[in-house]
């Protein structure tokens, strides 16, 4: 028998779905995961519902959580209906474990829309996995329901630039035009930044009107500038008497963390300091490098709570973004908003042509380097180093750029117009 808040939580549930008119967010990364992709849309969520949308999430068991293995199968959180499939999470940080648990997930996303495929709702398909949204398109053709893709990441081209798969493989070939079909029935298609919408027109031109570019975004309000002398975890971690440069995020294989550490090692006898925070494929590579060349300057932390993000986010006074060689266009470093809430500045390793160095130049908030242009890197670091008030002017630009375009509310107001539109 299920205890009295279980059947409360699953009444609310079955209420809030029941309404028509709504969305409902499917993703397989949610709270507790500290997955940067579930931490934005249980934001967003929120958001769209002030907004009096009625919005609700199915999503799968987390993986990537602290000290949680299991989370409630439904719960209502600031009015957002959440129900979590059954499925647990296998080897989370290997590739094969993040494939076999995605087809699971899959598979109970697949029996969730064939339970609603009469519903009114609009479905919001995510790329988390990166083939959800083949669901979309088959539930549309088979009972005709509405969709929209949300892509983070895009697949098979990721996958392509890794050398996971060649690019002449049929299975490219097989998802590609499966990626054209998806496309062209979906309602809208939400992508992160302007080369991303490029490369998407380039595969489906047809689809270019229905593609809106809408970042990612920080909420000021949460995440504020605190001076290190202020902030318990820069006395806790001894980051107050050396200028510490930090990466904080994913350390996965569509990052440039070669760099970064290269840069580092010409640092190493100068009185300044990298600081990792994360996980990742690359993260054992990482701390391999750093023990074989004897590097004094390197630290390495693991992941940290949200709530202590305000705090890790300004224990620095540099923080690094970085995209892999062939990667621009395909993912887009969440990271980089928090950064600017915190009010330092930014410095990005990426091609040439990123949208990341326009959007650094209009907020006049940092510098970009090119990928292995680790002697570029390390001289701005040291010119930071040794110039704190041109540190301080440049993390109180970003910040103000963050307030004037990347807020939950302004990013939220975004997403609704596509959506009520749809």
């Amino acid at each position: 028998m299920l205890p009295s808040t279980s059947i409360k939580s699953k009444c609310e549930y079955s209420k809030l779905a029941s309404k028509p008119g709504k969305v409902l967010i499917i993703t397989q990364f949610y709270p507790p995961d500290y997955a940067a992709t579930g931490q934005l849309i249980a934001e967003l969520a929120s958001q769209l519902s002030k907004l009096g949308m009625k919005i609700s999430i199915f999503t799968g068991q987390p993986g990537y959580a602290f000290d949680k293995k299991f989370a409630p199968k439904r719960e209502v959180l600031e009015k957002v209906a959440v129900r979590r499939s059954r499925t647990s999470r296998l080897w989370p940080l290997r590739i094969r474990g993040r494939a076999i648990n995605g087809l699971l997930f899959c598979t109970r996303v697949a029996m969730h829309l064939i339970k609603n495929s009469h519903s009114q709702n609009l479905f919001l398909f995510t790329s988390e996995p990166p083939y959800l949204s083949v669901l979309g398109y088959l539930a549309h053709k088979c009972f005709g329901i509405r969709y929209v893709c949300l892509l983070y990441d895009l697949y098979p081209d990721v996958a392509v630039a890794l050398q996971v798969v060649p690019k002449k493989h049929s299975l490219v070939r097989f998802w590609d035009w499966l990626n054209r079909k998806i496309w062209q029935n979906a309602r809208g298609i939400i992508v992160l930044s302007s080369s991303m919408k490029a490369r998407v027109v380039a595969k489906c031109p047809e689809v270019e009107e229905k593609v809106s570019v809408i970042p990612s975004w920080a909420d000021p309000e949460a995440i504020v500038p605190i001076n290190k002398q202020d902030n318990w975890f820069a006395h806790q971690f001894e980051l107050t008497d050396r200028f510490t440069v930090q990466y904080s995020g994913n350390l996965g294989r569509c990052h440039d963390l070669d760099t970064i550490l290269t840069a580092a090692e010409l640092l190493q006898e100068d009185s300044i300091q990298f600081l990792f925070i994360g996980h990742g494929a690359q993260l054992q590579a990482c701390q391999d490098r750093v023990t074989r060349l004897g590097l004094k300057n390197c630290r390495f932390l693991p992941y940290q709570d949200k709530s202590v993000l305000p705090y890790s986010l300004t224990a620095c006074d540099l923080s690094l973004v970085s995209i892999s060689p062939g990667l621009e266009g395909l993912v887009a470093p969440s990271k980089l908003y928090g950064i600017l809430a915190s009010g330092r500045p930014v410095a990005a390793v990426c091609e040439s042509h990123s949208y990341l160095r326009s959007l650094l130049e209009e907020a006049q908030c940092g510098a970009a380097f090119d990928n292995g242009d680790a002697e570029g890197l390390a001289h701005y670091i040291r010119h930071l180093a040794d110039n704190p008030e041109v540190s301080r002017t440049l993390g109180n630009s970003g910040r103000d750029y963050l307030n004037a375009h990347f807020t939950p509310e302004i990013i939220a107001k975004q997403y609704c117009r596509v959506l009520e539109n749809r």
